[in-house]
């Protein structure tokens, strides 16, 4: 006997974190609230990302309607199960806007979903949203209620690191690895082989930092060098500038509290290489102080962003404060910042760019969705490298956690992949105040 359909009401959230998201429930049937109508026409101007995201699912929804009615059950197209708006905001029995408050949206929202609660009386009615707290007041008037689940990551990703310690390595290969700069993997690495796969290979008080190289399949050695005027301080910053200057591979994710040194080193390694690209960029997500939008702030547009980016110019000014006003390296800087080879910009301001010939660094990328990084990297064209940098414990966004985050969700799904690097900064390198607080605050 079949199993019957299911039936997903999703809120505005949903739609926003991911603009396909009606099509991925499958054969189940799928419906919204018109209050979650009313929601994307308030979010359907402006150009950040859930503005887009509010434009294509009224455009989704149009273009499917054609001439018939959203009222009754549409289908979504071959394999998957059918569409229809609700139009009912208000329930006999429970009332979500009696128990809770009035006229606000989550409770007519709430409401909705009992009323088809009420008429799918041989089905399960599942309310799916992004919003814990809605979540919960679905839960406690009876309705089933789950998080977004399409692209969240079902593993542990504090022990992703990118890096892994080896013990007990011969010694023979070792003193190989310092003398000849590489040696054959030869089963060195037995089940840890992977591609870019970092590691710390030790024999007792020895030990070496080496990369896997697939392509050869050998195993070879990383020193820690001087990149325009900032050096690796331990073997995890080793390993970042590696995967950071390695031409082969064009998709670095890097992974680490604050004071890692993570931007850091990405601007130093964009610096450095910077004669192969046309441009170099550097943005991150603007993400509201205090839930309000950049417009309540004074002044200009870039007045308004200046402070969100403030850190990306910090990191600027101390690789400058690396040279004296007349070195070469500090003319350079300041040449490419006045002839716009050095970009720094919010996120938003990037959309619609063709990513060709640049190295394109995101900062702050626990911030984005899934969707988004996926956007982004799609957008690469030819000679583009991008960087991705993060902590995936310092989400400033409500409808992200460590698992659903698209920092997290491009490690889980590329990791292993030949273009494509990670690693994992573990120790800060700002102070001994500052690690004192990542450790114990």
């Amino acid at each position: 006997m079949p199993k019957k359909k299911k039936v997903y009401v999703l809120d505005t959230s949903v739609l926003l974190h991911d603009h396909q998201s009606i099509t991925t429930f499958e054969g189940n049937d799928v419906a919204i609230p018109i209050t979650v109508l009313e929601e994307l026409d308030k979010f359907k101007l402006g150009n950040d990302t859930k503005n887009f995201s509010a434009r294509e699912v009224i455009r989704f929804i149009d273009k499917l309607s054609g001439k018939n009615s959203l009222r009754d059950w549409i289908s979504l197209g071959k394999g998957l199960g059918n569409f229809k708006i609700i139009l009912q905001t208000s329930h006999k029995g429970l009332d979500a806007e009696e128990i809770y408050a009035k006229g606000k949206n989550d409770h007519k929202i709430i409401n909705s979903a009992l009323h088809l609660k009420q008429i799918e009386t041989e089905r399960e009615v599942i309310m799916v949203t992004k919003d814990i707290n809605l979540r919960i007041k679905a839960k406690a008037l009876g309705i089933i209620a789950e998080d977004y689940k399409t692209g969240i990551v079902k593993v542990d990703m504090t022990k992703e690191s990118g890096v892994q310690i080896i013990e007990n390595i011969d010694s023979d290969d070792i003193r190989q690895l310092f003398t000849k700069g590489s040696i054959d993997e030869n089963g060195i690495l037995t089940e840890h082989k992977a591609s870019n796969g970092y590691y710390i290979l030790k024999n007792g008080s020895s030990s070496s930092l080496a990369v896997y190289n697939q392509h050869l399949d050998q195993i070879e050695r990383i020193e820690k060098e001087f990149v325009y005027g900032i050096k690796p301080k331990n073997a995890e910053q080793a390993f970042a500038l590696h995967a950071l200057l390695n031409d082969s591979v064009k998709l670095v994710a890097l992974q680490g509290v604050a004071g890692t040194g993570k931007t850091l080193l990405a601007l130093a390694s964009a610096l450095s290489v910077a004669k192969k690209y046309d441009q170099i960029i550097l943005a991150r997500p603007i993400v509201p102080l205090s839930n309000k939008e950049i417009g309540f702030l004074p002044g200009d547009a870039n007045d308004k962003i200046g402070p969100y980016m403030e850190p990306l110019w910090d990191n600027l000014k101390f690789i400058k404060s690396q040279f004296g006003e007349n070195e070469r390296k500090y003319k350079s800087i300041v040449e490419m910042q006045e002839n716009g080879k050095i970009i720094i910009s919010p996120l938003a301001f990037i959309r619609g760019r063709s990513l060709s010939n640049i190295i394109f660094i995101v900062d702050e990328a626990q911030n984005l969705t899934p969707h988004e990084i996926k956007t982004i990297i799609t957008r690469a064209g030819e000679n583009t490298k991008i960087i991705f940098t993060g902590d995936i414990n310092q989400i400033d966004t409500p409808y992200l956690d460590e698992n659903s985050n698209g920092l997290a969700y491009l490690v889980d799904r590329l990791k292993g992949q030949q273009l494509f690097a990670h690693v994992k900064l573990e120790k800060g390198e700002r102070s001994e105040l500052a690690n004192l607080a990542n450790d114990l605050l």
